[in-house]
């Protein structure tokens, strides 16, 4: 009687787990395209290459928002850079506040 109890309440644990389990992946998806979307309207647009070329990728079991073309340049964008005869060129934060937008989404979707 008790191993019926335990294998029903371990099963019953184990449902659950997989439901939340699902849940937090499609959260994370979903808030991982929001922000590939957010940071192609948000990015610096000269000729709209860079802007355009963000998006998403699942690698392993996590979401990854990166810049498919020109990654070379986000740091650059980001956080500024020297010029070739002196100077700085400033820098134009783009992905520091679409990330902490991601992150507060992800955490109250999880939450709720």
């Amino acid at each position: 009687m008790a191993n019926d109890i335990t294998s029903q309440i371990l099963q019953a644990l184990r449902g659950y787990t997989d439901d939340v389990r699902e849940e937090v992946d499609k959260a994370a998806e979903e808030v991982s395209k929001q922000t590939a979307d957010q940071l192609k309207s948000t990015s610096p647009k000269k000729t709209g290459k860079y802007a355009s070329s963000w998006t998403t990728k699942k690698v392993g079991k996590k979401w990854v928002v990166h810049n498919k073309k020109h990654y070379r340049l986000t740091h650059l964008i980001e956080k500024g850079h020297a010029k070739v005869n002196g100077g700085r060129v400033p820098g134009r934060a783009h992905i520091r506040p679409a990330e902490q937008e991601a992150i507060r989404e992800f955490v109250d979707r999880v939450e709720r």
